[in-house]
């Protein structure tokens, strides 16, 4: 293992090196959200960071198939830094994630970390924080595939704490991102969105989001919580917000509790050249509290299905726990729990509804107000009241559903 450092040790007084501990986030953690499995012992040839001047290095200078390791600790960015070879792995040397804070409030740029014309990247274990616009980049105009963000905290981005760019229509499906899997982050904002944080935003304050990506193909996003994604007057973007031709995604057992859209798959907005925003998503066995705006909308969709998942929000003032707009040919919505006043279908297409319990089951939850869905055993309307579906054998917590599931994300286990 190679230490790549810097060679003076004044930590504490210098701009632009480590703290000498590191900064307590104080992440909006509970017991009951997903735990990441530890990833295997970084692989050689391995590279230790311990300041700032030594990660911008190790980026700039990465080869292929090299992983650096980064030390407890927090690193305060004075600029925009990328990955740009296959096969590199980036992550917090402890696994602690919360140890390993990059930090960009006062960074010259207004995004963070970019990834650009590589494949089978890793970016794991670590925390980034404090951007004006967009903190995990994706480049996709320049042919990046494979790439694995995991088990990361990403707090206070103030336009898209992971996006991904439009791709030119020439040779799209060939540099479309496609394989990359985003699972086991925190995203987190400590407060609604202000003027302040982004002037130029084009949304008067609600121009923010969890995750933006278009073109992508075959995606996994799975086992993330989303916490208080939300704009200046609660209208922003989806905590996860896919759309531009996307195809064969998977969205599942992610924890979406006080965002103003929870799953947004596709928008009114539609270039010419495309017909579709998604299509054959599965979104499945997600938890979401408290969307004002929507807890999952389809918007220009083809064969998407929309299966097990559990919303919550009896006092919702706009009526949609789970919205349909426009075209939305093909599409399922099946075995859905929602707890509120249902569902708004607005669209164009002829959707088959089956199986869904629209009922205030405030009563039948664990803790609803702290956005935990697990079903009590008073939940009669939705204990063992399911479809079987074959596109959904298991639930929130990966337990194996049984010959009467349940509706919505959590099969309650006798």
């Amino acid at each position: 293992m190679i230490l790549l450092t810097s060679s003076f040790v004044s930590l504490a007084n210098s701009p632009g090196t480590t703290d000498e501990k590191p900064d307590n986030t104080n992440p909006p953690m509970q017991k009951w959200f997903p735990i990441a499995p530890a990833l295997p012992q970084a692989s050689e040839p391995a590279i230790l960071v311990s300041d700032v001047q030594g990660l911008i290095r190790a980026l700039d200078q990465a080869e292929p198939g090299q992983t650096i390791l980064i030390e407890d600790g927090h690193y305060m960015m004075p600029r925009y830094v990328q990955i740009s070879a296959d096969n590199v792995t980036l992550r917090g040397a402890s696994g602690q994630r919360e140890r390993v804070i990059i930090d960009g409030a006062k960074s010259r740029h207004r995004e963070l970390l970019g990834i650009s014309a590589c494949s089978g990247v890793t970016i794991a274990d670590l925390t980034i924080r404090n951007i004006q616009c967009n903190g995990f980049k994706i480049n996709s105009e320049t042919n990046v595939q494979n790439l694995t963000i995991y088990n990361c905290i990403i707090h206070n981005i103030w336009q898209r704490g992971v996006k991904g760019v439009k791709v030119p229509k020439e040779n799209r499906d060939v540099v479309r991102p496609k394989n990359c899997r985003i699972q086991y982050c925190l995203f987190y904002n400590d407060r609604s969105k202000r003027l302040s944080d982004d002037p130029a935003d084009i949304a008067k304050g609600n121009y923010v989001a969890g995750i933006d990506v278009v073109f992508a193909k075959d995606w996994i996003i799975s086992d993330n919580v989303f916490v208080g994604i939300q704009g200046r007057t609660f209208e922003g973007r989806g905590a996860i917000f896919i759309w531009h031709d996307s195809q064969d995604c998977v969205i599942e057992r992610n924890i979406i509790i006080d965002c103003d859209v929870g799953l947004q798959l596709g928008n009114p907005h539609r270039p010419g050249d495309v017909e579709y925003h998604c299509v054959r998503f599965i979104a499945r066995n997600n938890f979401i509290t408290r969307a004002p705006e929507a807890g999952i909308v389809t918007v220009y969709t083809k064969d998407c299905k929309l299966l097990n998942n559990t919303i919550h929000d009896p006092e919702s003032k706009l009526h949609r726990l789970l919205r349909a707009v426009f075209t939305n040919d093909g599409l399922l919505i099946a075995n859905n729990l929602l707890s509120g006043p249902g569902i708004r279908n607005e669209s164009e297409s002829k959707i088959t509804f089956l199986n869904n319990l629209i009922k205030d089951v405030t009563d039948g939850f664990i803790d609803p107000a702290r956005g935990n869905l697990h079903l009590k055993s008073t939940s009669i309307g939705a204990i063992d009241k399911g479809m079987v579906l074959a596109a959904v054998v298991d639930d929130f917590d990966r337990q194996r559903r049984d010959a009467k599931p349940d509706i919505g994300a959590d099969e309650m286990i006798n």
